[in-house]
């Protein structure tokens, strides 16, 4: 099981830190908050976050001020939101070191689409890749790749994915891949890894379940198979 990516949300307006942290936490992202940036750099330190997302406008200290503290390592993103429109502003916030600027009103699904395009620029040295016949999962990268075709995941589908192609060829009861992906403190049900398997089956075109097998009264099991394997059944 690979450690969950932490992401730090550093913003005045509560409801907007409630959203993005209660959205990421779903996603299976470790997620902290910050109301201003001097809360924001002692999380910095404390959390050690692989990823800020900032506000800059912001009392005490705003975040332009955050980005020039912060920026420099290689091994830490940056994301910019801000109601800010203005090109200056956009080519002020890049030049600061962040490594983009996302526009407030903004769409959730936005966000995470360039949360996962900063996260796959940064650190690639701690990558390995897990395969399973056809199936290669790149950790550094979280890169999935299906018989030679792209595949994206949600940071919940690829921890649950990477967790089966881990234990390929092994039968999981459900209450352990629970445990495992979603985290022991976690409170829902064993609904929620049947949930992701039809997300998973879904977008690796496993309609038949012959990747992803039911285990009926135990759990799943992912095979090693190839796409010619599947085509016979």
């Amino acid at each position: 099981m690979t450690e969950p990516t932490r992401i730090l949300v550093v913003d005045d307006e509560q409801s907007i830190r409630d959203f993005i942290s209660l959205g990421l936490t779903h996603e299976g992202y470790a997620v902290q908050t910050a109301a201003d940036g001097h809360a924001g750099l002692r999380a910095v330190s404390d959390f050690k976050p692989h990823l800020v997302i900032v506000d800059l406008m912001m009392p005490r200290m705003d975040g332009w001020e955050m980005c020039r503290a912060i920026a420099g390592d290689q091994h830490r993103g940056i994301i910019i939101l801000s109601a800010r429109d203005e090109t200056g502003d956009r080519i002020q916030g890049l030049e600061l070191g962040a490594d983009d600027y996302l526009v407030k009103p903004f769409d959730f699904g936005e966000l995470l689409a360039r949360i996962h395009a900063v996260m796959r620029r940064r650190d690639p040295s701690q990558s390995r890749t897990v395969r399973a016949g056809d199936l290669s999962i790149d950790t550094g990268t979280r890169d999935v790749i299906v018989a030679g075709r792209e595949v994206s995941l949600s940071a919940r589908e690829f921890d649950l994915l990477l967790y089966l192609a881990v234990n390929v060829d092994q039968v999981l009861p459900r209450q352990r891949i629970l445990d495992e992906v979603w985290g022991y403190n976690f409170f829902g049900d064993e609904n929620n890894v049947e949930v992701y398997v039809r997300y998973l089956r879904q977008k690796l075109d496993d309609l038949q379940h012959e990747r992803i097998q039911t285990v009926r009264g135990v759990g799943y099991r992912l095979r090693s198979l190839t796409g010619a394997a599947l085509a016979e059944g």
